[in-house]
Parts: structure tokens; C-alpha cells; sequence
């Protein structure tokens, strides 16, 4: 529920060109609320909804369901050999939760986008563009910060919700790459979630036609909005 109101007002955004799989069309049912109850907020995200900055969102595409919400079950989820790699070759990294976001995050941010990302729509990246998309005035998020001796190496901007945590974005060193860093902020979230009670992980959308989104299946079990409700993968 709204704190200022018992309704919320949705709109629809105009269709434009697909993020994700070209030759698509997007579109996006949209909630701009200036304060957001948070047991609605995961009631929300229950239902499929994503946050952006303030923006509450969800893609509503007129010829394509490609778009799957996906989450991980904390309690079930069960790290695979290769996670498992990724959390011993790391256990030399070091990590925190923080609250505020600082010119240190943006700089990698910054490093992060224009390495891996020059060919997406956040290229190019700017500081305007970083606060919109992760700051959120109702909702200030917590930042999961990885270090290695010292420097700044990861950054996953996480909401911490009553029942869950929502991955918003994550982004990390590009030389380290092969430190499978975008696995560990996702395992370590999945641990900080345990550490909490907390019952679920979202990691956004699943899209099956999209090399650069399919890493998401790789942590078992996940479930899958459907129509008929979360399925659990097999």
C-alpha cells in the first residue's frame, strides 16, 4: 500500500527497440510512486516488477514473452562444482555491506561499463545516468563492496526487502574477469540472504534467446514466474 494513498497509479510506456534481442519491440507497465509501502514493493516484485532508480517496472511487450521473472529459493539453492570453485579461488576477497554510494563505486562503475558494455544502451556510462538508475529516495539501496587488499574490486546494489533481497545490478573489475566475480556477488548474496532469513534472491529476468542473460539459470534450484505461478526448475 501506498503510505499516502490506497491506490497506485500504473502507466505503459511507448514501444521501442528491444535491450536484449534484436529486432524486438519493448514496452514497459510503469509505477512512479514518491513512497512505496516495502511489503507492497515485494508483493510486486512477486508479481514480476523490477526497480530502477524510482521507478518501478515491468516489460509488457506486445508480440513477445521472452522476458521471465526468475529468483533463487534461498533455502533450496545448493552452489555447483564450478561455484564452488568460485568461492575457494576467492577467498582471499573480502567484502562488506554499505549504505552510501560513493565517487570509489562510480569509478569502477565507470571502468566496468566502458569495457564490457560499449555496445549497450548504458554506454556511455555518466554519473547522472549511475545515480538515476541505482539511488531511490523511499528505498535507499545497500551496496555489496568487494575488495582485494584493499581495492575496490566488486559492487552488487542490492535491495534488502522484509522476506528477500533484490539484485539490482552488480559490476567489477574488467581485468579480474577471470575471477568469475558477477558469480560470486550473486553467491554471496544468496549466503547474506541465508544469514538474514530471508526467503528469496531476485536476479530480474531470465531471457532464453540472450547469451548475456542466461547465466542466471546456472544457480539451481531458481524458480520462474509462469502463468500458473513461480515453478521450480527441475
Amino acid at each position: 500500500m501506498n503510505s499516502r494513498s490506497d491506490t497506485i497509479q500504473v502507466g505503459m510506456t511507448h514501444t521501442f527497440d528491444c535491450s536484449y534481442l534484436q529486432g524486438k519491440q519493448e514496452q514497459l507497465l510503469v509505477l512512479q510512486e514518491e513512497s512505496l509501502d516495502l511489503t507492497l514493493f515485494e508483493k510486486l516484485l512477486a508479481l514480476g516488477f523490477r526497480r530502477s532508480g524510482e521507478t518501478i517496472y515491468k516489460p509488457h511487450c506486445p508480440h513477445c514473452q521472452a522476458c521471465l521473472p526468475i529468483r533463487i529459493p534461498v533455502d533450496l539453492f545448493m552452489p555447483s562444482r564450478r561455484q564452488k570453485r568460485t568461492l575457494k579461488q576467492n577467498q582471499d576477497v573480502s567484502w562488506r555491506l554499505v549504505d552510501t554510494c560513493t565517487d570509489e563505486h562510480y569509478a569502477l562503475y565507470d571502468r566496468y561499463i566502458k569495457a564490457r558494455h560499449h555496445d549497450g544502451p548504458m554506454y556511455p556510462p555518466s554519473r547522472e545516468q549511475y545515480d538515476h538508475f541505482v539511488q531511490c529516495s523511499w528505498h535507499p539501496p545497500k551496496l555489496l563492496e568487494l575488495r582485494l587488499e584493499g581495492e575496490l574490486i566488486g559492487v552488487a546494489v542490492t535491495d534488502v526487502l522484509p522476506n528477500s533481497l533484490s539484485a539490482i545490478y552488480s559490476f567489477f573489475a574488467p581485468a579480474l574477469d577471470k575471477r568469475s566475480l558477477g558469480s560470486l556477488m550473486i553467491l554471496l548474496q544468496c549466503d547474506l540472504a541465508r544469514q538474514m532469513h530471508k526467503a528469496h534472491v531476485y536476479l530480474g529476468y531470465q531471457i532464453h534467446e540472450s547469451r548475456k542473460m542466461n547465466y542466471k539459470t546456472a544457480y539451481h534450484p531458481y524458480e520462474i514466474l509462469t502463468a500458473n505461478g513461480w515453478q521450480l526448475s527441475e
